[in-house]
C-alpha cells in the first residue's frame, strides 16, 4: 500500500456526542447491542459475541489509526492506513460516514448495505494479508475477519442500530478514570460466552484464576509469554495488563512498550472462532502484534502460522489451562515420548518441551492428572516434570470453580520452574469452599495464599511434603519385592538352562521337561507379581493429589438408640404438620 503524508483525522467519532461516564452507562450500551443482536437473529452469546467482536474490533482499529495518523503528522512522518476507503469504519459504519449515507439514504435500495458488507467489505478484508507487502497488522485483520462471510443480523434496520451503538463505544466517549476500559468490557462479554448452556466453556478460564496464576508466575518485561491453548487469549491479555498497568502507567520507556506490543506474547489455538476472538481481544488490549498460531498444537497440523514466524523455540513463562477430559488419537500421540489419549497429559508434555532453561509455568490441571498412577504415561510425565522442574506449589481449587464455564471437574493449579528437580511441594487447599452461580469464586480467596506463599508457611489450609524423602521411603519399601523378584528370575533362568540340556537328551526326558517348564512358568509369574507390587509402591509416589492433613473430621458419637429416638421425634413432628395441613 502506498504511503502518504498523514492527513488531519476527524476525531469527532461519536455520531451523537453521547458521553459514557459510568460503568453502568457502558454496560447499558453493550447490553442494548446484545439485545438488538438477539432479536436480530443471534440466538445466544455464542452467536452475538463473535458478531460483536469483529464490529468492535474494526471500530477501535479505525479510531486507533486516526490517532496514529495525527501523531505521525505532528512529527512530519508518513503513515499508511491498514484499511483503505471506503472500507474503513468511519466510511461505511459511522452514522455520518459517506459510504453509509450512500447505502442507506434516499435513492438507495433495500439490501444495499447487506450487499456491500457481504460482497465487497468482507472479501476485501479477507485478502488484506495475502499481498506481498501486507503489514503485520493487515495480516491480523485478515485472520480476524476470515471466518466472517456475512453478518448474522437479520435486517438492515437492526444492523444500522447495532452499528450506531458500537460507534458510541469510543475511547473518546468513555471516561476511563471512572469506568472499565473497552478491553475489560469485552472480557465481560467473553464471560457470557463461557457460561453454561452457551457451549463456550472451552473458550473461558475464570479471570480470578488467571489473575492468581499471573501474579504467582510474575512475568517480566523482556520475557516471552506463551499459552499453547490460548482460547480467547485470557492469560496473554491479563499478562499484558499486569506488566503495563492501567493506561500503561507501569511502562517507563517506549522500548519497553514496543517490546510488550510486538515481541512478548505468543499462543496457539485450534478453534477458528476462539482464534479470531483471541486476536481481537489482544489487539483491544493494546497488543499490536499478537503472535498467534492457528492449528492443532498436539498434532502440529497448522491452519495459519503467518503471525508466528518470530516465535522462539522455548519460552520464559508458560501460562495455560489445557482442555479437560479430551481424548487424542494416534496422530497426536506420535509427537510425544509418553503415549496416551489424555489431552491434558499430552499438553503437559508439550509445556515441558516449550519451557526455556530457567522457564516458569503456571497451569490448570484436572484432579485425574494428579492422582492417576495406573497408566504409565501419567506416571512418566509426572516423573519427567518432577525430575526436570521444581514443582514448588499445588493449589487445590473448589469443585465448582469451572461450573459456570460449562465444566464441573475438580481442578488444581500447578506452579513449577525448570532448572532443578523437585525436593519439596507446598500445598494450599481451597477445596472446601462452596462455589455456585450465586456465590462465585472471587480473588479474595487467594489473600492468605499470597501471604504464605513466599515462605511456604504451614496453616490450616497449607502444608509441605518432602518429595525427596517420599521417594526414598518408597524405594526402601519396594526393595524387598525387587530382591525377591530377582531371586525368582535367577531361579527361572537356572531352570531354563536345565531345560536346554534336558531337550538334548536321547531319548528326551518328558517328565523332567514338563517339570522344568512348569517351574519356569510359575517362577516367571511370581517374579512379575513381585515386580508389579514394587512398581505400584514406587508409582504411588506420583499420586500428587492434595490431601489436607489438617482437615478435622467431625465424628458422630450418637448411639443407635439415640438415633432411633431422634428419628421417632422427627416422625411425630411430621405427623403433626400433616394433620394441620389436612384440617
Amino acid at each position: 500500500m502506498a504511503k502518504k503524508k498523514a492527513a488531519k483525522a476527524n476525531t469527532k467519532t461519536n455520531g451523537n456526542g453521547k458521553a459514557l461516564a459510568s460503568q453502568q452507562s457502558v454496560n447499558s450500551v453493550v447490553k442494548s447491542i446484545c439485545d438488538i443482536m438477539r432479536r436480530g437473529g443471534c440466538e445466544g452469546a455464542m452467536d452475538y459475541v463473535p458478531e460483536l467482536t469483529w464490529m468492535l474490533f474494526l471500530r477501535i482499529l479505525d479510531e486507533r489509526e486516526q490517532r496514529e495518523a495525527e501523531a505521525a503528522e505532528v512529527v512530519g512522518a508518513e503513515f499508511s492506513e491498514s484499511i483503505e476507503s471506503p472500507y474503513r469504519w468511519r466510511d461505511w459504519a459511522a452514522p455520518e460516514g459517506s459510504k453509509r449515507i450512500e447505502l442507506t439514504s434516499e435513492g438507495s435500495k433495500l439490501g444495499d448495505l447487506f450487499a456491500f458488507v457481504s460482497g465487497k467489505l468482507l472479501p476485501y478484508l479477507h485478502k488484506l494479508g495475502d499481498q506481498a507487502h501486507s503489514t503485520a497488522r493487515q495480516k491480523v485483520i485478515a485472520e480476524i475477519m476470515l471466518g466472517v462471510d456475512r453478518t448474522k443480523i437479520d435486517t438492515e434496520k437492526n444492523l444500522q442500530d447495532v452499528l450506531d451503538k458500537v460507534h458510541d463505544l469510543s475511547s473518546e466517549n468513555i471516561d476511563d478514570t471512572h469506568v472499565f476500559t473497552l478491553s475489560q468490557v469485552y472480557e465481560g462479554l467473553l464471560l457470557k460466552m463461557g457460561e453454561r448452556n452457551n457451549d463456550g466453556g472451552q473458550f473461558f478460564t475464570p479471570r480470578e484464576i488467571i489473575r492468581a496464576i499471573v501474579q504467582v508466575v510474575q512475568p517480566k518485561i523482556g520475557e516471552t509469554i506463551y499459552d499453547p491453548c490460548c482460547g480467547t487469549g485470557g492469560f496473554l491479555a491479563q499478562s499484558f495488563e499486569f506488566l503495563a498497568g492501567k493506561n500503561n502507567e507501569l511502562i517507563s520507556t517506549s522500548v519497553d512498550l514496543d517490546t510488550l506490543r510486538l515481541n512478548t506474547f505468543f499462543g496457539r489455538e485450534k478453534g477458528a472462532k476462539a482464534y479470531a476472538i483471541a486476536l481481537a481481544n489482544l489487539m483491544l488490549h493494546g497488543i499490536d502484534r499478537p503472535n498467534l498460531w492457528h492449528g492443532n498444537t498436539l498434532t502440529k497440523q497448522v491452519m495459519y502460522d503467518g503471525l508466528f514466524t518470530t516465535a522462539p523455540a522455548t519460552f520464559d513463562c508458560v501460562l495455560s489451562n489445557p482442555p479437560f477430559g479430551g481424548k487424542e488419537g494416534k496422530e497426536a500421540q506420535t509427537h510425544f515420548s509418553f503415549k496416551t489419549g489424555a489431552t491434558q497429559v499430552l499438553f503437559l508434555q508439550h509445556v515441558l518441551e516449550s519451557m526455556s532453561a530457567e522457564g516458569r509455568c503456571g497451569i490448570v490441571v484436572d484432579e485425574g492428572v494428579l492422582f492417576r498412577t495406573n497408566e504409565s504415561a501419567f506416571v512418566d510425565t509426572k516423573r519427567k516434570l518432577l525430575d526436570e522442574c521444581d514443582l514448588y506449589c499445588i493449589v487445590s481449587l473448589p469443585g465448582g470453580v469451572f461450573t459456570a464455564a460449562g465444566a464441573g471437574v475438580k481442578t488444581n493449579l500447578l506452579f513449577f520452574n525448570r532448572g532443578k528437580p523437585t525436593e519439596k511441594i507446598w500445598y494450599y487447599d481451597l477445596s472446601d469452599i462452596k462455589v455456585g452461580k450465586k456465590k462465585p469464586f472471587t480473588i479474595d480467596r487467594f489473600e492468605e495464599f499470597f501471604k504464605l506463599l513466599p515462605q511456604r508457611k504451614d496453616s490450616d489450609r497449607s502444608w509441605t511434603i518432602d518429595f525427596t524423602q517420599r521417594k526414598a521411603t518408597a524405594r526402601a519399601e519396594a526393595e524387598p519385592f525387587h530382591g525377591e523378584a530377582l531371586k525368582k528370575e535367577q531361579a527361572a533362568n537356572g531352570w531354563k538352562e536345565d531345560l536346554k540340556e534336558l531337550k538334548k537328551a536321547k531319548p528326551p526326558k518328558k517328565k523332567a521337561i514338563a517339570e522344568a517348564e512348569k517351574q519356569i512358568k510359575e517362577l516367571g509369574k511370581e517374579a512379575r507379581e513381585l515386580r508389579s507390587k514394587a512398581e505400584a509402591i514406587e508409582n504411588a509416589v506420583f499420586d500428587l493429589k492434595a490431601v489436607n492433613p489438617n482437615t478435622r473430621v467431625e465424628e458422630d458419637t450418637r448411639t443407635p438408640a439415640q438415633l432411633i429416638k431422634e428419628i421417632e421425634e422427627y416422625g411425630k413432628e411430621i405427623e403433626k404438620a400433616l394433620a394441620r395441613l389436612k384440617s
